[in-house]
């Protein structure tokens, strides 16, 4: 007998390989057939052989051209029609835009998952308004709409992107806290070294980062800095390639281009850096804090959820380098054991808030209501009026 099907569409097969590979292990071992469908990368081989089946589905990411994106709507039908799933999991804009359209068309329960809300809506523009319109069309039958933190659920329900009895939240992606091992940082006075993790993306605060440790530089001299993550050339918020070269030419730090596992690199610095505009949940800062590494983020969305200021890092203010500045340089100064205090409260937040079982039981759940609705006869989406939704 052929095992019922759950579709699950995200913008690269890296990202899946990267943030979903525990829940694709739960749905198959709960009697599922996962089909990953996203834009085929070196990462897709890992998908398949991990039990899942893939279909390369080519989008255009942050394109808006209303041909590429017809296109990418009859390739979602033609996939969920042949695929015939028992739900849809849709994760990015484009996914969860003409993934869910496409589900809706055929009657095939939708549930998704707003992780972060990118540069469509850091900044207002033309861009925003045809992307809230968008997400107010695909989202508006959908069984469930997962949320990554408060502030994007509340901008959602005040909008009316999405209908508030099925907006839940998330602890973000989650993490396995036992994959990442507490280390000791390492002991070097007066040469902190500070890591940025990221796509090398212009909203994620990386000039801000290398403009910040220009003023570092001025007090602490032998200060390193450090920047991790893929360049994405193709994306139009992508720093250049030449300004990041320039930076390292000048010997202002260091790129130390994309890994798959960054655990390593993580261990080797002193505090994890993010300056981004806005976040979902980041991983990476749940990497850092889980590996007791203290933490200097952007006080924004996502960001505020991980840190807790004074606590497990501090908090600066946005698009604000020499505020960032003054944040290293108030970490620098802090005697060894209040780091080590900063990242074991990191590490007990982690454990106690964003552990990967919690998001993989409310999948679980959700799809076994959509299964539970479905096998009354009953349309795929929840009763209005329910409330033991997240708040």
């Amino acid at each position: 007998m052929t095992r019922p099907a759950v579709v699950l569409s995200v913008n690269t097969a890296w990202n899946a390989w990267n943030f979903r590979a525990g829940l694709i292990d739960a749905i198959i071992r709960r009697g599922y057939r996962v089909v990953v469908a996203a834009p085929a990368d070196p990462y897709a081989a890992r998908l398949v052989a991990a039990g899942c089946e893939f279909v390369d589905l080519p989008m255009d990411s942050n394109g808006t051209h209303p041909g590429r994106d017809l296109a990418l709507l009859l390739r979602y039908l033609a996939l969920l029609r042949s695929q015939a799933p028992v739900a849809y999991l849709g994760y990015t804009i484009k996914p969860n835009v003409y993934g869910s359209l496409a589900a809706r068309a055929l009657g095939v329960p939708v549930i998704n998952n707003i992780a972060g809300l990118g540069a469509a809506f850091i900044d207002e523009g033309m861009v925003t308004k045809v992307a809230r319109l968008l997400y107010r069309t695909a989202l508006r039958r959908s069984f469930r709409v997962f949320f990554q933190n408060p502030q994007d659920r509340r901008l959602f329900l005040d909008a009316g992107l999405a209908p508030a009895e099925v907006a839940d939240l998330l602890p973000g992606s989650g993490i396995a806290a036992g994959r990442y091992p507490v280390q000791p940082a390492p002991s070097r006075p007066g040469a902190p070294c500070f890591l940025l993790v990221g796509r090398m993306l212009i909203n994620k605060g990386v000039v801000e980062f290398a403009e910040a440790a220009r003023i570092v530089r001025r007090t602490l001299p032998q200060a390193r800095f450090q920047l991790l993550g893929p360049m994405q050339e193709a994306n139009p918020n992508q720093v250049p390639a030449r300004a990041i070269a320039a930076w390292e030419e000048e010997g202002l730090l260091e790129y130390l281009g994309a890994v798959d596992d960054v655990r390593s690199q993580v261990a080797a610095a002193d505090c994890v850096v993010l300056p981004s505009y806005r976040e979902g949940v980041p991983r990476t800062l749940l990497e850092a804090a889980a590996m007791a590494r203290p933490i200097i983020a952007s006080d924004v969305a996502g960001c505020v959820d991980v840190v807790e200021d004074g606590v497990n890092g501090m908090l600066c203010r946005v698009r604000d380098p020499a505020d960032l500045a003054s944040r290293m340089l108030a970490m620098a100064a802090l005697p060894a054991s209040e780091r080590e205090r900063m990242g074991a409260g990191g590490r007990r937040k982690v454990e106690r808030e964003f552990d990967e079982g919690l998001v993989i039981a409310k999948y679980l759940e959700a799809i076994s209501a959509v299964e539970e609705v479905r096998s009354r006869g009953l349309p795929a989406r929840p009763q209005p009026g329910r409330t033991d939704l997240g708040a």
